[in-house]
C-alpha cells in the first residue's frame, strides 16, 4: 500500500542552535583559485610556445605550428586531470569529489581533442614542407623520430581511454574495470613527457624546460604522496577492521569499522570515505561509501546496497577483516549551509549520507524537514532512527512511500512547494539515483530554490 507519513519531532533541549554554517573562505573561492590557476598554466604554456616562435610564413609552417601549440597544451592538460584526481583534501573538501569529477572528464575531451589536432597538424605541415603525401610522411616520423614509437603508444591509450569514458561505454563497465583501465593513462602520460622532452624544441633550454620539469615532477610528488605516501600512514596509524556487518533491508547493509584515533580523521557527516578491503577479491579495489551516521571516536558506519561486485561482497565480510580507508573525502557537509532553513531529499539508498547529515545538522525546531523517497515499505532504510532524531530535534520527517502511480510525483515544482512550505528560503541537501537527482535540481530551480543552495554530490564514473 502507498503510503505518505509525517513526523513532526517535538523540541529537545538537546536540539542544535540554527546558525548558517561554512568555513572563513566564500563559497567556491578554492574552486575559483583553481580554475584561475589551470587559466594562468595554460597561458604560460602559449607564452613558451610565443617565445621560441620566430615567424610562421606559408601553410606547412602555420599547420606544424598548429601542431607545436596543440601538441603543448595537450602535454599541459595531462598533469592537471592527474591533479585533479589526486585527492588533494582542499580540492576535495571545498571543491567536491563529484565536481573535480566533471572537471576531469570535460579536460578529458579536450585532452583528446588537442592530441587528435596535433597529430593531424604536425604529419600534414611536415608532409607539405617534405612535398610528399600524408600517410607516409607519418609512418617516416614514427619510424625515425626519437621516441615517436612512444609516443604513438602513449596516444593509443589516450584513444582508448576516451573511448571507454564514453557515457554509452561506461554504462557497460564496471567501476573496477573501468578504474584499472583509467590506469593506463599513467603510462600514456609518462611516455608522452618523454616525447616531449626529446622533440619540444618549443620548451627551449631555460625558463620554459624548468616549468615542463616542475609540473610533471610535481605532480608526480602529488600524486605520490596523497595516493600511496599518506593512505598507507594513515593505515598505518587508524588499523581500522570490520567490527559488525549488519542487515538493514533487502540487499543492503551497514558497515561498522573500529580502529584507533578515529577522532583524528576529522571527518563529517555527508563525507565518504574509498575502502578497500584486506579480503580474498577485494585487495586491489578502493570503492567510495558515504557515512550513515555521525563518526565517533569508537566507530565509523557505512551502509551498502548491494549494486553488484565490490558493494555485493560487502554483506559477506568477516569481523576482524582488515580495512584500508583514504580520506575522508566530499564537500556534501554542513559547510555548504547558508539558509537556516534545510531541506534533505533523499531516494532509495541515497539517504545514507543524509541520515547523518539529520542528525548534526545546527537547526532549530521545524527548520530541519526530510523527505524520504521509496518504492517499497521494506526499502526504507533507518525507519525507527530518523524518527527517533526527528522527535529528538523537533525536525519535520515525511516517508513517500509506493509506486508513483499511487503516491503521486513529489518532484514537481507545485508538490514540492506543497510539502515545504517556503521552500525557496531553504537550503537542499539531495542524495539518491542520478536520474532522480537530475530531476530534483530541475523541479527545484523551476519551484524558486536559487542553484547556489542546491547541494549534491555523486559518486557515478
Amino acid at each position: 500500500m502507498a503510503t505518505a507519513t509525517q513526523q513532526r519531532g517535538t523540541h529537545s533541549r538537546r536540539a542544535h542552535a540554527s546558525r548558517p554554517s561554512g568555513g572563513a573562505l566564500p563559497v567556491d573561492t578554492v574552486a575559483r583559485a583553481a580554475l584561475a590557476a589551470i587559466v594562468f598554466g595554460a597561458l604560460v604554456v602559449i607564452g613558451i610556445w610565443w617565445k621560441n616562435t620566430l615567424g610562421i610564413v606559408g601553410t606547412d609552417q602555420w599547420l606544424t605550428n598548429a601542431g607545436r601549440i596543440t601538441g603543448l597544451l595537450a602535454g599541459y592538460t595531462a598533469p592537471v586531470l592527474l591533479l585533479l584526481m589526486a585527492r588533494i583534501p582542499l580540492l576535495e573538501h571545498e571543491i567536491g569529489s563529484d565536481r573535480l569529477a566533471r572537471w576531469h572528464a570535460m579536460g578529458g575531451r579536450y585532452m583528446v581533442g588537442l592530441v587528435t589536432a596535433h597529430v593531424l597538424s604536425v604529419i600534414w605541415g611536415y608532409a607539405l614542407t617534405d612535398h610528399t603525401n600524408v600517410v607516409g610522411e607519418g609512418v617516416t616520423m614514427v619510424l625515425t623520430f626519437p621516441d615517436m614509437i612512444k609516443a604513438s603508444i602513449g596516444t593509443v591509450l589516450i584513444f582508448a581511454t576516451g573511448i571507454f569514458s564514453a557515457r554509452a561505454a561506461r554504462r557497460k563497465l564496471s567501476y573496477d574495470t573501468w578504474y584499472y583501465l583509467h590506469l593506463a593513462t599513467y603510462l600514456a602520460i609518462a611516455l608522452g613527457f618523454e616525447h616531449q622532452l626529446t622533440n619540444g624544441a618549443d620548451l627551449g633550454s631555460g625558463i620554459g624546460r624548468l616549468f615542463w620539469y616542475a609540473l610533471y615532477v610535481g605532480t608526480a610528488g602529488v600524486l605520490g604522496w596523497f595516493r600511496l605516501l599518506r593512505p598507507a600512514l594513515q593505515d598505518r596509524r587508524h588499523q581500522l577492521r570490520v567490527a559488525e556487518v549488519r542487515p538493514e533491508g533487502p540487499g543492503t547493509v551497514s558497515l561498522f569499522l573500529t580502529g584507533r584515533h578515529l577522532d583524528e580523521l576529522g571527518a563529517e557527516a555527508g563525507q565518504f570515505f574509498r575502502l578497500q578491503f584486506l579480503a580474498p577479491g577485494l585487495r586491489f579495489a578502493a570503492n567510495p561509501y558515504s557515512l550513515s551516521a555521525p563518526p565517533t571516536a569508537q566507530y565509523l558506519r557505512f551502509t551498502v546496497k548491494d549494486l553488484g561486485g565490490h558493494s555485493a561482497a560487502v554483506a559477506h565480510l568477516k569481523s576482524g577483516t582488515k580495512v584500508r580507508a583514504e580520506g575522508p573525502y566530499g564537500a556534501f557537509t554542513e559547510r555548504r549551509r547558508r539558509s537556516r532553513q534545510v531541506l534533505l531529499l533523499a531516494a532509495g539508498v541515497g539517504i545514507t549520507p543524509l541520515r547523518a547529515l539529520f542528525e548534526t545538522l545546527p537547526a532549530r525546531p521545524g527548520e530541519l524537514t526530510l523527505l524520504y523517497r521509496a518504492s517499497r515499505e521494506e526499502d526504507v532504510l533507518f525507519h525507527r532512527e530518523l524518527v527517533a532524531i526527528a522527535q529528538s530535534r523537533g525536525a519535520r520527517l515525511q516517508f513517500l512511500v509506493g509506486p508513483r502511480s499511487e503516491v503521486g510525483d513529489p518532484l514537481e515544482p507545485a508538490t514540492l512547494n506543497r510539502l515545504v512550505p517556503g521552500l525557496a528560503r531553504h537550503d537542499v541537501f539531495l542524495c539518491g539515483p542520478d536520474p532522480m537527482m537530475e530531476s530534483a535540481v530541475a523541479a527545484l530551480t523551476a519551484a524558486g530554490v536559487p542553484r547556489r543552495r542546491i547541494h549534491h554530490e555523486s559518486f557515478s564514473f
